[in-house]
């Protein structure tokens, strides 16, 4: 077996400090723990719940960075010397886990609405439509003009198919279809005459649509013609707080009633976007209204922003 430390002390090839490496990125660690949990203890509290951050994750990122370092080092070892190895000391810090999107919009809920479902005040809304716009690039508000529902944040239940046209069936639609078909039309009728005249921006309305209780609203009846029209196929977005899912839909429906117990209906592709297609389909939401004249959102899961990239990497990219 060769022996390195037979070697002249020029000669000898540098060996991996592992036990060493190992109490630096745990001195780290718990220094940035301890920061994070006394810049932010909300949040840290939130990420140590949902098992985000703690002892294990820091020991696994620690086994990762060992093996990486010593499979490195093994290399680096292999090849061939050209004259003295100098060993460089240099501080090793832990890079702190990025959240996924989701992740980051779950966090930044949690501390800005109220423990119970319900009324949210003018300060939570306005800071709800800033972390939309800051996440995703949408610009989302809970009124548009003089017009608003009234509930924003409130329950969601599953609801069916509608009818596209005439003589529409569940067989003919591509998702999810034991839902079923609705016995009736949505609140604006058939999304089209004809099958020939159904457009796959129709398909995309009744796929993602929602209803709301419009007839609870108490200008409803003053206003009624213009409302009709102006909740009609009205862009929002639909934002799962448990999760951070969420999803851009219109307004295709009129309903729940208020005995269920539930302030909105969603399509099961909405539910599904939702996550909230499974058990008893009901659950938390967040409705705003989205602005959006020049028809620059998509219809579906919000997961990147207008200019089509991951909408964290744009923001990180922007400062």
């Amino acid at each position: 077996m060769y022996n390195n430390s037979l070697m002249p002390a020029k000669n000898r090839k540098p060996s991996l400090d592992t036990p060493l490496l190992y109490s630096k990125l745990k001195y780290k660690h718990l220094l940035s723990e301890q920061s994070l949990s006394q810049k932010h203890p909300q949040d840290f509290q939130f990420l140590k719940e949902k098992q985000l951050i703690g002892p294990g994750k820091i020991r696994e990122h620690t086994k990762k960075l060992l093996a990486s370092g010593a499979l490195a080092g093994g290399l680096l070892l292999a090849a061939p010397q050209i004259g003295v190895f100098q060993r460089h000391h240099t501080d090793i810090s832990i890079v702190r886990p990025q959240l996924s999107l989701q992740q980051t919009l779950v966090v930044k809920l949690s501390s800005l609405l109220p423990k119970n479902v319900g009324p949210l005040t003018e300060d939570q809304e306005k800071a709800i439509s800033r972390v939309l716009y800051q996440l995703f690039g949408i610009n989302a508000f809970p009124q548009l003009g003089s017009t608003r529902l009234n509930d924003v944040y409130g329950f969601i239940g599953a609801e069916q198919h509608l009818p596209r046209f005439p003589g529409d069936s569940v067989d003919q639609h591509d998702f999810c279809r034991e839902a079923g078909m609705s016995p009736g039309l949505g609140g604006w009728g058939f999304f089209a005459p004809s099958r020939s005249q159904l457009t796959p921006e129709l398909v995309e309305k009744e796929a993602y649509y929602v209803a709301v209780q419009t007839l609870y609203l108490p200008d409803w009846q003053k206003r009624l013609k213009f409302l009709v029209d102006w909740y009609k196929y009205r862009k929002v977005v639909v934002v799962n707080p448990i999760n951070g899912k969420a999803v851009v839909a219109v307004v295709a429906d009129a309903g729940p009633a208020k005995w269920t117990g539930k302030h909105f209906g969603g399509s099961p592709e909405v539910m599904a976007s939702l996550e909230l297609n499974v058990g008893q389909q009901k659950g938390p939401v967040i409705l705003y209204f989205v602005d959006d004249p020049d028809q620059k959102v998509p219809l579906g899961p919000l997961e990147y922003n207008l200019e089509g990239e991951p909408a964290m990497l744009a923001k990180s990219s922007q400062g």
